[in-house]
């Protein structure tokens, strides 16, 4: 009887540990263009989605459900990530050529991959900026104001010099992404707009933006800002930057 319970512990921690199908470990050749960038919005409520996305693009697995969200490491910037009912999770992700490394973490501890993308077509963000909150059910928006004056946000989500704002998420945790693979030299502004929230209309939500220069090369530069925003209909700028 002790032998069997001591095997149900078992078997239940070993359920409880993070699983990550993708990516896979080690090299991987994905093939052009499986690794697509804007993602489809589905109104009035748009969870992160994975809809006709290649696996090369994704990141997913299962994890214990307790507590929610688990947390996300992509190439060193944590983010919360929401957890569905039966504890499975799935973000698109836009992985660049190079070496990366993604970690998932929750109740049953953590699970970690390492791998290589030798898809020299694949193309490398100069600039990422990455925003994540940490209250579900609301709304957090991205805007990013380039240095020509061109405004990327969830209404105009493809700027005329190749960038773009992969999803507008808004139901809570984020995260939303900007990317641009030749940033243009100039001052950026970057402001969070507290759009809505459901039931949670009076409590604080704290918003995260990562900005990530230069990604992937020896010359990569990682930022993080941290802003309070206490009530729906607060614009915040949240920082500002200099590409040279």
């Amino acid at each position: 009887m002790i032998a069997c319970a001591a095997l149900g512990l078992v078997a239940t921690a070993w359920a409880q540990q993070p699983r990550i199908d993708a990516p896979l470990g080690g090299w991987r050749l994905s093939e052009p263009g499986a690794g697509g960038f804007v993602q489809e919005v589905h109104y009035p409520a748009s969870n992160v989605n994975v809809a006709g996305q290649a696996l090369a693009a994704q990141i997913r697995g299962q994890i214990a459900t307790q507590p929610k969200p688990a947390t996300l490491v992509v190439d060193g910037v944590a983010m919360p990530l929401r957890v569905e009912a039966d504890g499975r999770y799935a973000r698109p992700w836009s992985f660049g050529p190079g070496a990366h490394s993604v970690s998932v973490q929750g109740a049953g501890g953590a699970a970690r991959r390492t791998f290589y993308e030798a898809q020299s077509g694949r193309v490398a963000p100069g600039l990422r900026v990455v925003l994540s909150w940490d209250s579900d059910m609301t709304d957090l928006d991205l805007h990013v104001i380039e240095p020509d004056g061109e405004h990327v946000f969830y209404g105009h989500r493809i700027g005329r010099s190749g960038s773009a704002l992969d999803v507008d998420v808004t139901t809570g945790f984020g995260p939303e992404i900007y990317a641009t693979p030749a940033p243009q030299p100039g001052v950026y502004h970057v402001f969070v707009n507290y759009f809505g929230a459901g039931e949670q209309r009076d409590d604080l939500s704290t918003a995260q933006v990562a900005v990530v220069r230069r990604e992937g090369t020896p010359s990569e530069r990682q930022q993080l800002f941290r802003v309070p925003l206490r009530k729906p209909g607060e614009l915040t700028l949240v920082g500002r930057f200099v590409v040279r």
